[in-house]
């Protein structure tokens, strides 16, 4: 009968091997490709941008909300009943209203006596400042519209998903009309009944055109700085976020990707043979300069997730695009602020600095004037308004001063002239007393007579 012996556990061993365990980090990977998937580093200067980008999405609502009325004013007590439409809870709307007088006004009607809302003077400025941008920039518009239908497969693009993302590409509402229609020299649309199967598609495609963002950024590099041309060929600006861990063979991989070359998103590649591993290397990258080139057409150099998957089969985009975007964080940012994490904003990381856009345009400084009004302190709206009380009570203190000085004025007046009047009359008077006394055709001998026949009688 066999015997199986058991040595005695040591405590210390098994206490010093349950520490190694749970102190146990991954090893730095030694591969000098990158890594298929990386954890997101998150940059508090995006991540912040994104949450005034979500206030400023649910304000969008309440001004087209208000702007639809007749009178562009609403009751407040039908302000839950239509914010209900809008993914409000039950008085959740008002005091979201609150937050923001700057942008939202509170007042009593004068003749109803009922609250009304309506937007401030403020919010009517900056509205106007958009749409007069926002019409100065259709030509900037059809250019970008061109390009983006250029780097498609076929030149031709879905209207909705176009519809979808017309905030990002600066178009109007009505862009069917005022852009595609009136430039019938650059495209041609498919009408259909339904919104979802009408196309537009490219007339002819312009050489001029297909010229990439990153190509003039690099030519710019090159001439400024001096750096060698190989290196620079096919290359991106590489900008990590804070704290993302850079180690040596991470680096070589970085290094060796940004010299493979790719063919431009402008370029057609129906004809090249992708099955060869050096041929996916180059789609792949081609595919980071498609978003590239597509964030480089946005006003504010930035677009969700979910709407750069709309082009995905029309421009050869992988479809795991969160996590082939995450390998090149240096290059793309990818925010999930503003809308409780449902919501991918992709950043190109180039084009901002501390939050701004290095270099804006009018629509983008003419929507950051809303970003303002919301930043802006509920205490200043109070100080303004008593400004503006004090202004109005010193106004109508004038008023009442020039009134009374008015009639005063009158009052004095009208005293001075009965008095002249009154004196008038009295010398009128003792003139007509005079002239009695000296004209009278009675003598003394008259009044003698008058005696004697009263004393007689």
């Amino acid at each position: 009968m066999p015997i199986f012996y058991s040595s005695p556990i040591n405590p210390l061993k098994s206490v010093s091997f349950l520490l190694r365990s749970l102190t146990w980090t991954r090893p730095m990977s030694q591969s000098t490709s990158i890594p298929k998937k990386l954890q997101r580093v998150r940059d508090h200067g995006y991540d912040n941008y994104m949450e005034v980008e979500k206030k400023l999405r649910k304000i969008l609502k309440f001004q087209d909300l208000f702007l639809c009325q007749p009178h562009q004013t609403l009751p407040v007590s039908r302000l839950d009943t239509l914010a209900r439409r809008l993914d409000f809870k039950q008085h959740e709307a008002g005091a979201f209203i609150l937050k923001f007088p700057h942008v939202f006004e509170i007042y009593e009607h004068p003749v109803r006596r009922i609250l009304y809302c309506r937007l401030t003077r403020k919010a009517h400025l900056q509205i106007e400042q958009e749409n007069r941008a926002l019409n100065d920039q259709i030509p900037d518009a059809v250019t970008r519209l061109r390009k983006l239908l250029m780097m498609s497969n076929t030149g031709r693009l879905r209207l909705e998903h176009i519809r979808i993302a017309r905030r990002e590409l600066g178009l109007p509402d009505d862009f069917e009309y005022s852009v595609i229609l009136k430039n019938p020299q650059f495209f041609r649309l498919f009408d259909a009944k339904e919104t979802r199967n009408k196309y537009i598609e490219i007339v002819e495609s312009d050489p001029t055109l297909a010229v990439c963002a990153i190509e003039k950024l690099r030519e710019k590099e090159y001439r400024e700085k001096g750096i060698d041309a190989e290196d620079i060929r096919f290359s991106f600006i590489v900008n990590f976020p804070p704290g993302f861990k850079i180690g040596k063979y991470y680096r070589i991989a970085v290094w060796k990707w940004q010299r493979i070359p790719y063919w431009s998103p402008y370029e057609d590649v129906s004809g090249y043979d992708l099955r060869s591993l050096e041929a996916q290397k180059r789609m792949e990258k081609r595919a980071i300069a498609t978003i590239h080139e597509l964030l480089s057409l946005t006003v504010e150099k930035k677009i969700s997730l979910e709407r750069i998957a709309h082009f995905r089969q029309a421009m050869n985009l992988p479809k795991k695009l969160k996590e082939f975007l995450l390998q090149h964080q240096g290059i793309f940012y990818i925010s999930t602020r503003g809308n409780f994490g449902k919501l991918h904003t992709v950043f190109l990381r180039e084009a901002y600095k501390k939050g701004e856009l290095i270099e804006p345009n009018d629509l983008y400084l003419a929507r950051r004037k809303l970003a303002e009004l919301v930043l802006l302190s509920p205490r200043k709206a109070n100080v303004d308004r008593e400004l503006v009380n004090y202004r109005r009570d010193r106004e109508d203190d004038e008023m009442v001063r020039i009134q009374s000085d008015y009639v005063e004025n009158r009052f004095e007046g009208f005293v001075d002239e009965y008095n002249v009047r009154q004196d008038g009359e009295r010398g009128r008077d003792s003139d007509l007393n005079f002239d009695s006394d000296a004209g009278s055709d009675f003598s003394d001998e008259d009044n003698k007579c008058e005696e004697t026949v009263d004393a007689e009688i």
